[in-house]
């Protein structure tokens, strides 16, 4: 099983659960526990070969990863420690996790906060992919993620976020790069699915002012989904939990507490 940490709150029954991205860990999540764990109870996640989800025999005999199997890590936490259902709040890839959850397991979930989600690739971040599909069996892989962490975050005001999130990334083995990277191929078709199927779950984008890769496509399906709710914090990136942590918790509690 995957590692997590619980955070209690006596006073609370609601969780939250916090999904990082791809190359990240629950410790990107450092400016969010305290101030989220004064109004709810948080579970804390780190995805497969991630963090303190070292790679063992549990996925030594997997060779490809699906966002299905990778979504079912999650929801066997969940049934471990018998929470019914969580808000959940992820960034960048975990978005795409949270609405496989959704999906599959729409109970399961009270809302969703879906920080720089990646719900549409826009035409850079597809040649950003084949660029990555053609030379990463030449190139380092560090040296890939750090070129995609500069072309995702490229400002100044990024830096944190994108030192944080190589900083992570170091500690991931090559194989396990390379499984998650393999996942790429299946974005498209299932970009196009959560596109097309408003899942009714209330969701609020979190969205920084300029996240130009991912911003456009999520505001054309905030448009469209009922239950969905686009909010735009300035002067942040992709990492918007990161970049603006202030302004992330106060918009992301109001949204869950209103529930």
């Amino acid at each position: 099983m995957i590692h997590y940490t619980k955070h209690f709150n006596t006073k609370s029954k609601t969780w939250v659960t916090f999904v990082h991205g791809a190359g990240g860990s629950s410790s990107i999540w450092y400016k969010q526990l305290r101030e989220f764990a004064r109004h709810f109870n948080v579970l804390m996640i780190d995805l497969r070969g991630h963090g303190k989800s070292k790679p063992s025999l549990y996925n030594s005999f997997k060779k490809k990863y699906t966002f299905k199997f990778l979504a079912q890590d999650i929801v066997e936490v969940l049934d471990k420690e018998r929470i019914k259902s969580s808000h959940f709040v992820g960034i960048s890839l975990g978005t795409i996790l949270i609405r496989q959850i959704a999906e599959t397991y729409p109970k399961r979930i009270k809302s969703m906060v879906m920080a720089g989600a990646i719900m549409k690739l826009n035409f850079r971040s597809k040649v950003l992919i084949k660029l990555g599909n053609a030379f990463k069996s030449i190139f380092p892989y560090m040296w890939i993620y750090k070129f995609f962490a500069y072309i995702i975050m490229p400002k100044k005001n990024h830096l944190e976020s994108r030192l944080l999130f190589v900083r992570e990334a170091i500690k991931l083995y090559k194989k396990e790069f390379m499984r998650w990277y393999k996942l790429t191929a299946d974005l498209n078709p299932l970009l196009k699915l959560f596109s097309q199927v408003d899942i009714k779950i209330p969701t609020l984008y979190l969205m920084g002012s300029e996240d130009y890769m991912f911003l456009p496509g999520v505001k054309k399906i905030a448009k469209e989904h009922k239950r969905a709710k686009l909010s735009v914090i300035k002067n942040s990136g992709h990492v918007v939990n990161i970049d603006q942590p202030e302004e992330f918790n106060v918009r992301a509690i109001s949204f869950i507490r209103s529930f």
